[in-house]
């Protein structure tokens, strides 16, 4: 990521920020509301909810928010009680969680009204990122805070707090097919799928638009009949477990002692609950989660997770059969013989996809030539696949080679042609290894995908993060919409930092957010140079009161800019997930010095990934157990890359990546 790291830090260059805007901290009483907040301050809904986005989940008691003054409202209103000014048609970007009825709130019109102004746009519902017109309003307040009798019948059914377990089953409604549910503050998927006894899986393909949020007052369609004993009541607590756990009864609960080392995110990913279930099921984990607390949990439902093994394979090499690897690249030999035009060292200049491929099987052939060293008894064939994105010659190479009789295949390298290959030999559970390709689709149970997919490199960060009980922020570019959907659907619980109405991070509503007493990780998602430096500089200042890391998602071209000081970088001790990792041990060593005598070039990063990816596999290939059953039991590591399998809805997944961050003294190391 930075080449040089020495070199850049002797051209650093200052930059200068703007003064801040100011803007106002408000500490929250009891029974307070949102819009109450916004009339005491004369600013919006919309202003508060911009500059806090957590607080559209809900504000807690003593929670801190960042009020702009009133020049800096996003939308400029003199609040009052019944009566607002009039004010003219404008558009707004739909965030996570946003509903029509919260739109409707916020800018004081009806829901019809809001979905005669975007009958196109609305057709399949509110999405996230979506531009919706707001008609402009006469100055008669469609709400009250004592009233919501133009909510729609469903979302006002939300807005009161069911008063018992009888009551709340009132909010059922059901015709000869379909049976309904409102979702009530403090719900969750988990809770109504054990209310109705379904799946959490069942509950979604029902209601797709839940699968990324889940807002209070929408209506579920629900599948077969309400249990015969609720098992999740939001308003009681159980007097057998003495705790308002949401459960009724206690043949659904049991007790789990917390063991060293395990999280509140560890926990609840073991028992398959989000970790607002857990906090519900437990509320003394909101002050801490201490080794030997003994929680309440689902019965029945942990997952074992197995540890597998880190193991070097060379020791265990079992090599009295002649085992077969077949080996498809896309050298597409015949397109160079027919180019008239260019010659093949012109060709080789040009064609990136080429070289790519050249330089893996430089390095698959170092892993070959080692494996018979080691006294692998193998036979290697390699095949010209001929790839493009759109053909390939695999039906003809499929047609005329018995690939029946292989132990594993390594390739093609595009997905489909992988994916294609793994269907026709499923019945022989021939293993498919994908080289090179993160781009799942079908799921083949003979189907390997070595290299980790973009969201498994994102989970395994906030999975560190989480194990160092971090308290995790993000500041995301505006522009980012799919990393909005990201955190929405897979990060629910990180807190996204509000940005001003120009798009910059305001000091104070990062300093809110942070955790004396915690570690906190700052995740940082833009392109940005002039937001890269508004954050680091503000994170600078921040560092001196908190324990405070910079993290990103990947990697980002713009941080090899020399505006960015490397200093930041270093002092915030920026952390990254990557695929491969410095190494300077012997095998990497020697496996450099072998690769430049041959090649008279040291080895890049595809030559290093065709190494390691085909003699882990003939190393796999070689030993007393199976492929799959050294898969599932063995975790290993060559060069730079790791290979951690894990079955999956998409066949077999490479888990193997690393976490690095830049250390003080300019080098990179893998965090532990």
């Amino acid at each position: 990521m930075k080449n040089n790291i020495a070199f850049l830090l002797l051209v650093f260059t200052s930059f200068v920020f703007a003064k801040q805007d100011k803007y106002l901290k408000h500490t929250v009483s009891q029974g307070e509301t949102i819009t109450q907040i916004a009339q005491k301050y004369k600013v919006t809904p919309f202003d508060i909810y911009k500059l806090n986005p957590d607080s559209q989940k809900g504000i807690q008691l003593n929670s801190v928010l960042l009020i702009p003054s009133n020049g800096n409202s996003v939308i400029t209103s003199q609040v009052k009680t019944q009566v607002l000014p009039t004010r003219k048609a404008t558009t707004h970007l739909v965030l996570p969680k946003e509903t029509l009825f919260s739109l409707s709130r916020m800018y004081n019109v009806s829901v019809d009204e809001i979905k005669n102004a975007n009958v196109e746009l609305l057709k399949n519902g509110l999405k996230i990122g979506q531009n919706v017109v707001i008609p402009a309003s006469d100055g008669t307040s469609a709400f009250s805070e004592n009233s919501v009798t133009s909510a729609p019948k469903e979302v006002v059914k939300s807005v009161s707090k069911p008063e018992s377990k009888q009551e709340s089953k009132q909010q059922v409604t059901s015709n000869s097919t379909e049976k309904f549910h409102v979702i009530a503050p403090k719900e969750t998927k988990f809770g109504i799928s054990k209310m109705y006894g379904i799946t959490i899986q069942e509950l979604e393909r029902l209601n797709p638009e839940i699968v990324s949020s889940f807002p209070i007052g929408l209506r579920l369609v629900i599948s077969g009949n309400p249990a015969t004993q609720a098992v999740y009541d939001t308003t009681k607590s159980t007097s057998t477990t003495g705790n308002s756990s949401g459960f009724s009864t206690k043949r659904y609960l049991e007790e789990y002692v917390v063991r060293p080392n395990e999280t509140v995110y560890s926990i609840s990913r073991d028992y398959g609950i989000s970790e607002q279930e857990l906090l519900y099921l437990n509320p003394e984990l909101k002050k801490a989660l201490k080794l030997g607390m003994i929680l309440r949990v689902p019965k029945g439902q942990k997952k074992e997770v197995f540890i597998k093994e880190k193991l070097d394979l060379v020791k265990t090499i079992k090599a009295d059969k002649k085992k077969k690897l077949v080996m498809l690249l896309p050298f597409n030999v015949s397109k160079i013989q027919s180019d008239t035009v260019n010659s093949t060292e012109a060709r080789l200049k040009r064609d990136k996809f080429l070289n790519l491929t050249l330089d893996f099987y430089s390095g698959a052939l170092m892993a070959i030539d080692s494996a018979k060293t080691l006294g692998l008894n193998i036979d290697v064939k390699i095949y010209d696949s001929q790839e493009t994105k759109n053909t390939s010659s695999l039906v003809e190479l499929y047609t005329n080679h018995s690939f029946e009789n292989a132990d594993a295949i390594l390739g093609p390298f595009y997905q489909s042609n992988v994916e294609k290959l793994a269907e026709w030999l499923i019945n022989a559970n021939t293993p498919i290894i994908s080289p090179l390709s993160k781009e799942y689709g079908k799921s083949y149970p003979n189907l390997y995908q070595s290299l980790p997919s973009e969201d498994k490199m994102r989970n395994t960060m906030f999975d560190y993060m989480r194990s160092k009980q971090g308290n995790i922020v993000a500041v995301i570019d505006s522009k980012k919409q799919s990393i909005y959907d990201y955190f929405s659907k897979n990060q629910p619980d990180v807190k996204i930092i509000g940005l001003s109405e120009k798009g910059t991070l305001v000091a104070d509503s990062l300093n809110v957010r942070l955790s004396k007493t915690r570690p906190n990780y700052v995740v940082l998602v833009t392109e940005k140079t002039s937001m890269i430096l508004n954050t680091t500089n503000i994170m600078q200042k921040l560092k001196q009161e908190y324990q405070m890391q910079l993290a990103i998602l990947e990697y980002n071209e713009t941080l090899d800019f020399e505006e960015v000081k490397l200093a930041n970088l270093t002092n915030l001790n920026m952390m990254y997930p990557s695929i491969t990792k410095p190494n300077d041990s012997a095998m990497n060593t020697g496996f450099e010095n072998s690769y430049k005598k041959q090649n008279n070039v040291f080895p890049n990063q595809f030559a290093v990934r065709g190494f390691d990816v085909t003699f882990d596999t003939l190393l796999r290939l070689s030993q007393e157990k199976t492929f799959e059953e050294t898969i599932q039991s063995a975790s290993t590591e060559y060069v730079e890359n790791k290979f951690d399998y894990d079955q999956s809805e998409a066949g077999y997944v490479n888990n193997g990546v690393f976490v690095l961050y830049y250390d003080t003294d300019l080098t990179i190391k893998e965090a532990k």
